[in-house]
C-alpha cells in the first residue's frame, strides 16, 4: 500500500514538474512577445500567478523534499536491518 500511494505521488510531482516548465516557458515567450508588441498572454499568465503557478510550485518543491526525506529513511532503515 505504501509503495502505491509512493508510486502515485511519483506521477504527480511529474504532472507538477510539466506544469511548472510550461508555465515558465510561457512566461518566457509572453515576455518576448510583450517586448515585439505582440500579445501572447502576459496578463493573462499574470492573473494565473498566484492561483495556480505559485501553489504548483510549492507542492513541486515539497513533494522534491518529501520524496528524498522518503528515500534517505528507507535507505537508512533498510542498511539498518542488514547489520
Amino acid at each position: 500500500m505504501k509503495d502505491k500511494l509512493l508510486e502515485w505521488l511519483n506521477l504527480a510531482l511529474v504532472a507538477n514538474i510539466f506544469l511548472v516548465l510550461f508555465s515558465f516557458f510561457w512566461l518566457a515567450i509572453a515576455v518576448i512577445g510583450r517586448s515585439f508588441g505582440v500579445p501572447l498572454g502576459l496578463d493573462l499568465w499574470y492573473r494565473l500567478w498566484e492561483p495556480v503557478f505559485t501553489p504548483a510550485i510549492g507542492i513541486l518543491m515539497a513533494g522534491a523534499l518529501i520524496s528524498g526525506i522518503v528515500g534517505w529513511v528507507r535507505k537508512r532503515f533498510s542498511s539498518g536491518q542488514t547489520s
